[in-house]
């Protein structure tokens, strides 16, 4: 193998969400810490991944000494792989799949400190994306990037968003230069155009992902958080996002649309870190997996996504015991994408 070969050189690109899966990965919920009800949040996680489980297999990852009592919420569809770790969000500690033009899957390990070295130990977190992609048989690359699979979103025909309050933070990349963080997320992504959203500046859990804030929805359609956001201090960081994508275009030229869903001010946030956010959802093969609080903005965001996927089944779980802990279905999933080239 050529030692600076990248996989845009090599050919590969993320797909978007939208392309077909092989499999949704997930962590099984084992910091104490985090979570003020454990037991809860172990069952609002069983109930997400039986609702994906609907449409693509799940494989949760677990802690040994977890594995019996996962399996006993989990039951015999999902699957379980035991290896050490720390946390529970697969889509920030998890490998970022990739297709080459045949279909050939690889996967990209960036580094991972628990978003800025928020929570500590991290190790085995940081060590679940090579274990994921070697567990995949697939092509393997390295970043020295630190960077969470909840910072980007990507279109799968060479356009990244993501957002500055993020990865140049000085918690992750120090020394790194926004010019230069972009043309690693291209070089890695097999990308050529990066959206930059100013973020949050609120957010002290994930410094702005933006799978919380905007995400890809389709060819030149984004879903970003925005109707009628009436929580204090945040609207202005919503409407900032916004005015960020109005006249930006995708790295085909197609000028980018943007669909706006409600965020989950009348949810009940039981910690400060809650997360009410409707972008944070899950497209699966024929689905979409999102979340639910109970409240009146359930309806019209489910009407929002529906509009958006009508080929789609669009399954709603309750997430309360999920967004206590600072994110939504987005954040504790991540999709293998089919490889083509192994099926046929």
């Amino acid at each position: 193998m050529i030692a600076d070969a990248t996989p845009a050189s090599s050919g590969y690109r993320m797909p978007a969400e939208w392309e077909p899966h092989e499999r949704c990965w997930m962590m099984w919920p084992c910091r104490e810490s985090v979570w003020p009800d454990m037991a809860a949040t172990r069952r609002a996680y069983a109930d997400v991944a039986h609702a994906i489980r609907t449409f693509e297999p799940v494989t949760m990852v677990c802690a040994p000494h977890d594995a019996i009592r996962a399996r006993a919420l989990l039951g015999g569809d999902i699957d379980i792989v035991e290896w050490p770790i720390d946390d529970s969000w697969s889509r920030d500690a998890g490998a970022c799949y990739l297709l080459d033009d045949r279909g050939g899957l690889a996967g990209v390990d960036f580094r991972f400190n628990a978003w800025g070295g928020k929570y500590a130990p991290f190790d085995n977190d940081d060590a679940v994306a090579a274990r994921m992609i070697d567990h995949a048989g697939a092509r393997a690359f390295s970043s020295s990037l630190v960077a969470e699979g909840g910072g980007i979103s990507v279109d799968g025909e060479g356009t990244v968003l993501t957002t500055e309050t993020c990865f140049p933070n000085a918690n992750r990349n120090p020394h790194w230069s926004r010019s230069r963080i972009e043309r690693e997320l291209m070089d890695m992504l097999g990308a050529r155009k990066v959206i930059w959203l100013p973020g949050d500046p609120f957010d002290t859990e994930t410094d702005g992902h933006v799978d919380g804030i905007a995400v890809f929805a389709g060819p030149g359609i984004v879903l970003v958080e925005g109707a009628d956001c009436t929580v204090d201090g945040y609207e202005a960081v919503v409407r900032a996002n916004i005015e960020a994508l109005s006249g930006e275009s995708d790295a085909t030229g197609r000028p980018i649309r943007c669909v706006e869903i409600p965020y989950a001010v009348e949810a009940t946030a039981s910690s400060e870190i809650f997360c009410g956010s409707y972008v944070n959802l899950y497209l699966a093969n024929g689905g979409v997996v999102m979340p639910s609080f109970g409240v009146g903005s359930d309806a019209v965001a489910r009407e929002v996504v529906e509009g958006l996927f009508p080929e789609r089944q669009v399954m709603a779980v309750r997430i309360d015991d999920i967004a206590v802990g600072g994110g939504g279905i987005h954040c504790i999933t991540q999709q293998q994408p089919a490889n083509t080239a192994r099926i046929t």
